[in-house]
């Protein structure tokens, strides 16, 4: 078995390359979708954002009004309140998943897709959580894979992403703010197992998420 973290800035390409891991026969699981998922009316999650963000985050339809949720955490300075709610959630779900997978397959290579590996780590150790599962995330994983990109790229992807008129400024500067609270590539790569360079041409990303894997699967097969 082999438990491995894949992250990465926002625009950086991270499904991208999962989908190309998940092709060659990793079994992927994406945060981000797991943390929709809790946020939904009926969780634990959600209640307790409703009860530290206000019933204003409800939307007519009772479900979270994610864009309002966003404006209050990003331009409200409030991020760490939700990721202190959200992410201890999302890394139960992510256990048990691993759990599952091992069960049926152990020579597996099980991968998390995610972008805040190392800043929920820093996060929890800037709020005085030395010892919580938070503050030492990365030990949960084997391998940590990082992807990293032109920071012009990845604005580029957020804004085609999120504005598919074209270009929107708003888009854009949402963007390197976003960017701004994420740690730097640099420090990532640093930190990491492997790196994947996606500055655009897809036939040479491929072929980097190729030679990882074999590296993966030969790790797993002696774990």
């Amino acid at each position: 078995m082999l438990r491995v973290g894949l992250t990465g800035s926002l625009g950086s390409g991270k499904s991208t390359v999962s989908g190309y891991l998940r092709e060659l026969g990793a079994k992927v699981i994406e945060a981000d979708k797991l943390g929709r998922e809790l946020m939904e009316p009926g969780q634990e999650v959600f209640d307790e954002i409703v009860e530290v963000f206000g019933p204003e985050v409800v939307d007519a339809d009772g479900k979270l009004d994610r864009a309002k949720l966003a404006e209050m955490a990003f331009r409200g300075s409030r991020l760490q309140e939700l990721n202190a709610i959200v992410h201890p959630a999302v890394i139960a779900a992510q256990r048990d998943w691993m759990r599952e997978v091992f069960a049926e397959d152990p020579k597996a290579v099980a991968v998390v897709e995610t972008a805040l590996i190392f800043e929920v780590e820093r996060d929890a150790r800037l709020r005085g959580e030395s010892e919580s599962v938070l503050s030492y995330w990365r030990r949960r994983f084997d391998r940590v894979i990082v992807v990293t990109a032109p920071e012009d790229v990845k604005i580029a992807r957020y804004v085609a992403r999120v504005s598919p008129d074209g270009w929107s400024e708003e888009a854009a500067a949402d963007a390197r703010s976003r960017l701004g609270k994420q740690l730097s590539d640099a420090v990532k790569a640093s930190r990491a197992h492997f790196v994947i360079k996606n500055d655009g041409d897809l036939s040479a990303l491929q072929e980097q998420v190729e030679a990882v894997w074999k590296q993966l699967v030969e790790l797993s097969n002696n774990s």
